[in-house]
């Protein structure tokens, strides 16, 4: 990674890079972490990732965010369950596999979040179609009343 950041069209630091790329930073080489990415560096990263990038992904430590979706629940439920560190693929999957009380709680709360949030939306869409519907037969009706008196 570049060390210099002028020069550099464009340029990110090490931990913005990493949240893009989905990793966590501290696992991530001393070469990266201590750098700049320029933008054509971490394009070169998405395309073309080097191993340790493509073992970071599949193996991990993982991010929260990462860990959140990849056990379906939200950041803050982690938090709840008192998850405020990476974790590994491995340790994922033992959750997964475990279920335990806190996960099943928080997936349905997740659940629940989400089919209110597209009850709400199914329900703006109605409002608005609605809404849609009564301006173009207003405008029906005034352009019907418009040609009987020209």
């Amino acid at each position: 990674m570049s060390s210099n950041p002028q020069g550099a069209s464009q340029s990110m630091k090490p931990a913005t890079a990493a949240k893009k790329l989905g990793i966590f930073l501290p696992a991530a080489p001393a070469e990266f972490q201590e750098g700049v990415v320029t933008r054509e560096e971490f394009d070169s990263l998405r395309e073309n990732p080097p191993a340790w990038l493509t073992e970071l992904r599949e193996k991990g430590p993982h991010p929260r965010p990462v860990v959140a979706q990849k056990l379906n629940v939200t950041i803050s439920g982690l938090a709840r369950a008192g998850i405020t560190e990476a974790l590994t693929t491995d340790e994922i999957a033992a959750l997964l596999a475990d279920r335990p009380q806190w996960l099943q709680a928080e997936r349905a709360n997740m659940a629940a979040v989400r089919e209110e949030a597209r009850r709400v939306k199914a329900e703006a869409e109605q409002k608005a179609a609605k809404s849609a519907s009564a301006k173009h037969g207003a405008a029906a009706e005034r352009s019907l009343r418009g040609g009987r008196h020209g």
